[in-house]
């Protein structure tokens, strides 16, 4: 048996001088190329590393480092000796990674050497057998020091198809968060997917300003520039100058909402510098109408949403040949299975109403670790896996999503999907962008509740707010009150935090009656 995700990497891998990674150079270093022979290399090398720590297949290996092509070349040693890599946020605290940690059970723990006086303890304490670290020069950090003690070859760890490759954690919005176990089969089959999906081929150069412990930066950027045999623009994070500065060189850029809208308020953007490019391509949050709009009049190009979360990669896109249309995710991808049920028995809803978007494909993941209840709850018999997300299939075939189940607003016993309500908030002229929540209220349940965030200069108000919306929405979908805010809190995703929002305001229709 091979190993099945990294034989299915070297089959579509080019040649080894090929430059698989470019770090542009900055004031205080020189530019960096890592070619796929340099990867190959070095990720043997700390796959040794690994296993002379007593690594073994099924093994987890926590990450929380800074972004880095020696972080990539980890993704790689953990795959190519079987064991199973476990990314981390950045921003994680040592009280957040105390529960990551105690619950995976790790046999490694990599940290940033700035961290790893704190962390090593903890890990220690709770059982882990190494502490090691990883800096972001290419030189510093335990890791590569023992690394670089070990012999270039190595030979892969066979794993199979359905062996696990990854545990990434939800984000735990609500209640604790939980491991998305990934196998090889799960990671390889979406990569391949989307490479041809997206018409990726080894002339490719995708500019890289995602994080790396998230599905969209690792499993979707990287992945997919791997299966294509494409090179990467490896950038720390997301900046509009040095995106348009390098925009030139590249052929892809992927991103959330936000990077399309911070690049719309840059000069420079224009059809002359974006004319080398192929495809731009937006997920993790929803992509607002008006920056798809924008986009396409600035640029000439339709940025390509897609849909997809941890547990099942990508899911959906809007095509790559034929309309992409704003405000979907399109359909589903080759292979993929999506349907809309009624959230509460299960049963399939017909084309155009707003239900459950449950999904079944090989992308799929395996289950929660050590959950085996929870994951049983959320998949049919029939092996669909209950998204959690609100959508709707129109006759196009593309898929609508409305907002996740547990941002329903149910007020005076009649559903509200938030983003029914939040697009026709978004077209009033003097609003940039709005969030639509529940908060308990005495008379009605809840109440449907606006938060907006105002255009810069525009002087519109809750009376004007309300005022547009009549005789656009149902009176019950009304908001009870809208409040404003100088932005809308979010993840390192980009996703707006709902929840916050909830516990910010959920006093707002108490304190009004009681007032």
């Amino acid at each position: 048996m091979t190993n099945h995700m990294v034989s299915t990497i070297r089959s579509r891998a080019p040649k080894a001088d090929r430059v698989f990674i470019s770090v542009p150079a900055t004031k205080g270093a020189p530019r960096r190329d890592l070619t796929y022979g340099d990867a190959l290399a070095a990720s043997s090398r700390m796959a040794r590393a690994l296993v002379a720590r007593g690594v073994v297949p099924g093994d987890r290996v926590a990450v929380q480092v800074e972004k880095s092509p020696e972080a990539i070349i980890l993704y790689l040693a953990c795959l190519r000796a079987g064991a199973v890599y476990l990314p981390l946020n950045t921003a994680y605290t040592l009280a957040e990674l105390e529960y990551f940690l105690g619950d995976a059970e790790p046999r490694v723990v990599v940290a940033a050497p700035e961290r790893a006086a704190e962390i090593e303890p903890l890990a220690s304490r709770l059982g882990v057998a190494f502490t090691e670290t990883l800096g972001v020069d290419g030189q510093s950090g335990t890791l590569l020091e023992l690394a670089s003690l070990c012999e270039p070859a190595f030979e892969d760890v066979p794993r199979g198809a359905d062996d696990l490759a990854a545990i990434l954690y939800t984000s735990g919005t609500t209640g604790r968060s939980k491991g998305a176990m990934l196998s090889h089969g799960n990671l390889a089959s979406n990569a391949l997917t989307l490479a041809e999906a997206w018409r990726f081929t080894p002339d490719d150069v995708l500019l890289h300003a995602l994080p790396i412990f998230h599905t969209h930066g690792l499993f979707v950027a990287t992945n997919v520039t791997l299966m294509a045999g494409s090179s990467m623009i490896f950038l720390p994070r997301f900046e509009p100058d040095e995106i348009m500065r390098l925009m030139p060189a590249a052929t892809v850029l992927m991103g959330v909402p936000t990077f399309y809208v911070r690049l719309l308020q840059h000069p420079e953007l224009g059809r002359e510098t974006t004319r080398g490019m192929r495809l731009f391509v937006s997920g993790s949050a929803p992509l607002l109408a008006e920056t798809h709009a924008a986009w396409a009049e600035r640029t000439g190009y339709a940025i390509l949403e897609r849909y997809g979360m941890t547990e099942t990669n990508m899911n959906a896109s809007n095509p790559y040949d034929g309309e992409r249309v704003a405000g979907t995710v399109g359909p589903p991808l080759p292979g993929v299975e999506i349907r809309v049920t009624d959230p509460d028995t299960g049963a399939p809803l017909a084309q155009g109403e707003i239900g459950m978007v449950e999904i079944r494909g090989p992308n799929v993941f395996k289950g929660y670790w050590r959950m085996p209840e929870k994951t049983s709850a959320e998949f049919r018999l029939d092996g669909f896996f209950i998204s959690g997300d609100l959508g709707m299939i129109d006759p196009r075939g593309y898929l609508h999503i409305v907002g996740r189940g547990k941002d329903l607003v149910i007020t005076g016993g009649y559903n509200v999907y938030p983003k029914e309500v939040e697009t026709e908030i978004d077209a009033i002229p003097g609003v940039a962008e709005s969030a639509v929540i529940g908060v308990a209220h005495p008379d009605f349940g809840e109440g449907v509740t606006a938060i907006v965030i105002r255009k810069p200069g525009a002087q519109v108000d809750e009376r004007t707010i309300l005022s547009a919306l009549e005789g656009r929405l149902a009176r019950y979908k009304l908001p009870k009150r809208v409040l404003f805010a100088e932005a809308l809190p979010r993840n390192t995703m980009g996703k707006v935090q709902k929840n916050l929002l909830r516990d910010e305001n959920k006093d707002l229709y108490a304190r009004t009656k009681a007032g």
